[in-house]
C-alpha cells in the first residue's frame, strides 16, 4: 500500500475474494463480575483463548491481556465470520476449557456451565479517516487511467 503513502503499521490481510483490515478490541468480562482469574488460571486462560483462536481460519488474535474479572483482546476477523459468532465461540469453547482445568469453578458457578457473563463489548481498530482518504483518491487515479502501465 506504499503506492498511495500509507505508511502504517496495519497491513491489509487477504482471503480469496478480499482485502481487509479488519481488526477488532474486545472486552468480556467473568460472569457476576468475580475476580477469578489469578495468576495461574489467567495463564491457562490466555492459552485456551489463543489456542481457539488458532483453530478459526483466519482469525488471529494479535493481543491479549487477561484482568482479574475480565479480557481485552485485539482480533483480526476475517469479513466471511461475523464478530459476534466468533466471540461466542471463543467465550463458549474457553469457558469449557478452563471448567474442566479448574473443577473449583463448579464451585464459585454453581448451577451453571458458564464463566463468562453475556455480552460483550466491541469496538473497531482500523485505519485513519487521512488514511482512508488518500486510499480512495489512489483507487481514482487507477480507475482513470493515470497509473497504467506502458505498453510497449
Amino acid at each position: 500500500m506504499a503506492e498511495f503513502g500509507y505508511n502504517g503499521d496495519m497491513e491489509f490481510a487477504q482471503s480469496s475474494h478480499s482485502l481487509y483490515i479488519a481488526r477488532y478490541h474486545v472486552v468480556f468480562v467473568t460472569k457476576f463480575r468475580r475476580e477469578v482469574m489469578n495468576k495461574g488460571f489467567a495463564e491457562y486462560t490466555r492459552i485456551s483463548m489463543l489456542a481457539v483462536g488458532d483453530e478459526m481460519e483466519g482469525v488471529e488474535i494479535e493481543e491479549i491481556n487477561v484482568q482479574v474479572d475480565h479480557v481485552h483482546m485485539v482480533v483480526v476477523i476475517p469479513p466471511k465470520y461475523s464478530v459476534s459468532r466468533i466471540v461466542g465461540r471463543m467465550k463458549s469453547e474457553s469457558a469449557r476449557r478452563v471448567r474442566e482445568k479448574f473443577e473449583w469453578l463448579d464451585k464459585v458457578y454453581w448451577g451453571t456451565r458458564s464463566l463468562w457473563s453475556v455480552g460483550c463489548c466491541v469496538s473497531t481498530v482500523g485505519l485513519n479517516e487521512k488514511h482512508i482518504r488518500e486510499y480512495v483518491k489512489y483507487q481514482q487515479k487507477l480507475d482513470s487511467g493515470q497509473a497504467k502501465l506502458e505498453l510497449l
